[in-house]
């Protein structure tokens, strides 16, 4: 029972907390990183934003601290398709063995990236027999998320940000961390987090489609008011220290009634395909970029999110979003 103490853990994780105002300090950079990378690779509608190699983002990480981003989620993308959270593990001692406490990096823990079958889950092997395995093995990918997790902890992590949606995997990685002495990493869990069409961008950039079918078996139904609240309140109830609501916007009118229901930070994920949808406009001659993109993380603030994690953090300082 210290969720307390992990939301006062350290500056970085109090300032993203704090319930004032827009700063550099609540806003959190995707990083994705590729194991083996040798030349980084600008990511399709999402302008600034590449797939690197370690070395890259190292480089990356010291660029962005001088435009006064301290907050990452990284994306460890594997070199080959295998349940393994190594080469994860190995990015996240590398980029924090670097820059220390100077930044607070969560890690996005999920399976989709090292899966043969790019879902987020694992599958018994005797499917339905046309040869698409549809019955998730709870269990099995409740132990490989739970492994990824104590694995990015122990390698440095200072938050691990399972997305995966399945049920009890807050409390799995919270009783694994506890359980080895990783009392005080905060989760931050995507607690509602929809089947949605704006995340396109995003999977090119993990290497993370889908083989086969889509996520609806685990993802949450758009039309579901009832199981979008009740989803963030089960990860509430499972150990979660903050909750994150994606997409972004479509999620806009949730933010405060799970905020009233758990009592606790509730943040939002400017997803990819929002986030691109952003240049388009801008490309076409209908909207200046910066100040949609800045319009919209006034809304998200306006509408009660406490962080906000965005493709374009670290465009901020040039936007006039200065430090806390």
């Amino acid at each position: 029972m210290k969720r307390l103490m992990r939301a006062r853990a350290n500056a970085h994780i109090r300032e993203l907390l704090a319930s004032d105002g827009l700063s550099t300090a609540k806003l959190i950079q995707p990083l994705f990183v590729q194991e083996g990378l040798e030349k980084s690779q600008q990511l399709p509608g999402l302008d600034g934003n590449f797939r690197m190699g370690l070395e890259a983002a190292l480089k990356q990480v010291e660029s962005d601290l001088e435009q006064s981003v301290r907050n990452f989620m990284l994306f460890p993308i594997p070199a080959g398709k295998g349940i393994d959270a190594e080469p994860g593990a190995n990015m996240v001692a590398g980029i924090k063995d670097r820059f220390g406490s100077d930044i607070q990096l969560w890690v996005d823990t999920c399976l989709c990236s090292s899966s043969p079958l790019g879902h987020c889950c694992l599958f018994h092997a005797d499917g339905p027999g046309d040869g698409s395995p549809t019955l998730i093995d709870l269990e099995a990918t409740l132990k490989a998320l739970s492994s990824y997790a104590l694995a990015y902890a122990r390698a440095g992590a200072d938050g691990i940000a399972p997305s995966d949606m399945m049920d009890a995997r807050v409390g799995a990685i919270r009783s694994i961390l506890d359980g080895n002495g990783h009392e005080l990493v905060p989760i931050m869990s995507y607690s509602t987090k929809f089947a949605s069409q704006f995340y396109g961008p995003f999977r090119d950039a993990a290497s993370s489609a889908p083989s086969f079918g889509d996520r609806r078996q685990y993802q949450i139904d758009v039309r579901n008011r009832t199981d979008a609240i009740n989803a963030s309140i089960r990860c509430a109830g499972e150990g979660a220290d903050l909750l994150m609501l994606k997409p972004g916007m479509t999620s806009i009118d949730l933010l405060a009634p799970i905020r009233r229901k758990t009592s606790l930070a509730v943040g939002v994920y400017q997803v990819s395909g929002e986030y691109a949808s952003l240049g388009l406009l801008a490309r076409n001659g209908f909207a200046d970029f910066d100040a949609a993109l800045l319009e919209t993380w006034h809304v998200y603030r306006r509408a009660g999110a406490q962080f906000i994690i965005t493709y374009g953090a670290r465009r901020a300082l040039s936007l006039g979003v200065g430090p806390s």
